[in-house]
């Protein structure tokens, strides 16, 4: 569904990416894995086509994602649930809910889409007229999440959904996650926080220095004595 070949990515002369290549199947939930620079939050960017691969390709059901503009990539049918949520602090959660269906596929389904969402997260069913900027964190990392699926993806793009969470809001936001993916949906997931997310995803990858150095089922790599000294302490 996804795949990166030999992708080299950064900032200007700055390259942070260097060689990466892996692939997401639809309905798998896919987790990268690696420490505070690693270049997690690059490889979303350059799937979104906030950035440009300087090499390699970025394939999307066999379709070119790094020659679309960011707003195509979205049509394409992928979700970016961005790092820091960046949700609209002076709109409503509805209006921030109804900035996620500005495409016109989604546009057009609304309506039903809204229904659904507010289903899943019923806590935001209750703040709908809210302001976002006046919930809690883990209500705004809800809404960031509602957001994504307003537009109706065939992917969701997770880019650090526990940043500045409390644990038990970490645990939920996991949860909310799972749900989503037994909805039917793609994941793919950026976390620092190793041990759970490779304990609930499919496959894993982890990078170290803008490369890809190991891969395989996310509990087999908890078992791995590599991953338990580098992000588990062990």
């Amino acid at each position: 569904m996804l795949r990166l070949k030999n992708v080299d990515a950064g900032y200007g002369d700055i390259q942070v990416l260097w060689d990466v290549s892996f692939h997401v199947d639809a309905k798998e939930f896919v987790v990268l894995v690696g420490a505070n620079g690693a270049g997690k939050s690059t490889i979303m960017k350059t799937i979104s086509s906030l950035i440009r691969p300087t090499r390699g390709e970025v394939l999307f059901e066999d379709q070119h994602l790094d020659r679309l503009p960011p707003y195509r990539i979205i049509e394409a049918g992928i979700a970016h649930v961005p790092e820091g949520r960046q949700l609209f602090p002076e709109m409503t959660v509805k209006e921030n809910l109804e900035l996620g269906s500005l495409a016109p596929n989604a546009k057009a389904r609304r309506k039903e889409t809204l229904e659904w969402v507010l289903e899943l997260f019923p806590r935001l069913k209750e703040r709908q007229k809210q302001l976002a900027g006046t919930m809690s964190g883990g209500e705004q990392q809800m809404c960031a999440i509602a957001r994504g699926l307003m537009s109706r993806p065939k992917m969701v793009l997770f880019d650090e959904p526990s940043l500045g969470l409390s644990p038990l809001l970490t645990q939920e936001i996991f949860r909310l996650a799972q749900q989503v993916h037994r909805e039917g949906l793609t994941i793919l997931m950026v976390e620092q926080n190793v041990k759970q997310t490779l304990a609930i995803c499919d496959r894993a990858y982890v990078l170290e220095n803008g490369r890809i150095v190991l891969e395989g089922k996310g509990r087999e790599l908890l078992e791995n004595e590599q991953v338990k000294q580098a992000f588990l302490g062990i």
